[in-house]
């Protein structure tokens, strides 16, 4: 039988007053409970990619006219609105599952023992993103799915994938001063594929502003530009993208470079192909609605594997020195 503990009076207010710091004296978690912790809010933004690209997708993107309530008169959905209304609550209520993993991630990143003030930033700056993301979102709808703030909206999103990769890698290392793993040039020319991957994104937003896919089967706003022409430009900087990652790829061969760096530089390469091989079907098939949702989804895990790439050209070491001698020696090498 479990014992649980009595709270007392003083346990109750001072979890009232900070619930956070209650819960990290009483509550160790691992570091590998950690490192989910952050996977599973990191998940859950590519998740909400997906499901925002299925909302646009299926023409669902008006199915609640209204925000913060589905309809002026329901808060949620209703019988009357059919699949479309269902589609748009249902996304909306995913919103509060990524806030429940983004909220574990931040209380396993305030209860790790030694605390680590890096890792619960990191956390609370998800929730913030997520905040603001929510209420851009229904900027978008009161807006009538104004293309512009669609787009600002998924940027929004990938902002949310960056703090939330940089979050799940960090969980992985130490809190040691970084020590790069390669020369300068190299980082240069990691800095240019980044580069280069941020603008493939923005411009693949301006693709779906201007495309057929409006999100709603009545007539939406669309960004007045020749869809086919920006299309093409989205192709010849995808290569651009794939041209520099075989180049990191060559260099860091040719430095003998450490195995983090050429096993993601090797990753993002097939991750690439992939998408390429994605967004030229979806081309020429006349964008079929699965083949973009795929192409969304390829977005996304492209753009974490850009970052992974970024974050493998150095390293953290476990800060060991403020910590006892017996301690110090336990803590070296728990994190995976």
């Amino acid at each position: 039988m479990v014992h649980v503990p009595k709270l007392t009076r003083a346990d109750a207010e001072a979890a009232l007053r900070n619930p956070l710091a209650f819960i990290a004296e009483r509550w160790t978690p691992t570091p590998r409970t950690v490192q989910r912790a952050a996977l599973a809010a990191l998940v859950m933004a590519v998740i909400l990619v997906v499901t925002g690209g299925a909302v646009r997708l299926t023409g669902s993107g008006l199915g609640c006219p209204t925000w913060p309530t589905c309809t002026d008169d329901s808060l949620t959905t209703t019988s009357a609105m059919g699949f479309h209304g269902a589609i748009e609550f249902g996304n909306r209520m995913l919103t509060y599952v990524l806030c429940a993993a983004v909220g574990w991630a931040i209380i396993a990143a305030r209860s790790q023992k030694p605390r680590r003030r890096s890792l619960t930033r990191l956390g609370w700056a998800q929730f913030w993103v997520v905040m603001g993301n929510a209420v851009l979102g229904g900027i978008v709808v009161l807006v009538g799915l104004n293309p512009y703030t669609v787009a600002a909206h998924f940027l929004l999103t990938s902002g949310l994938i960056t703090v939330a990769t940089v979050m799940w890698q960090r969980t992985r290392e130490g809190d040691g001063a970084p020590r790069p793993l390669v020369g300068k040039a190299v980082q240069q020319l990691v800095w240019f594929l980044v580069a280069a991957s941020v603008l493939l994104i923005a411009v693949g937003t301006v693709v779906t502003g201007a495309g057929p896919h409006a999100g709603d089967s009545s007539e939406v706003e669309r960004i007045p530009i020749d869809w086919e022409t920006v299309s093409k430009l989205h192709a010849v900087l995808a290569w651009i993208v794939v041209t520099l990652t075989f180049a990191l790829w060559f260099v860091l061969k040719a430095v003998d470079a450490p195995k983090g760096p050429l096993n993601r530089t090797r990753e993002l390469f097939v991750v690439l192909l992939a998408q390429g091989v994605i967004g030229y079907v979806q081309y020429f098939t006349h964008l079929p609605e699965a083949l973009v949702a795929v192409h969304m989804l390829g977005s996304a895990v492209m753009w974490i594997w850009v970052l992974r790439v970024l974050l493998s050209l150095r390293e953290r070491p476990d800060l060991v020195a403020d910590l006892p001698g017996p301690t110090a020696q336990a803590q070296v090498g728990t994190r995976a």
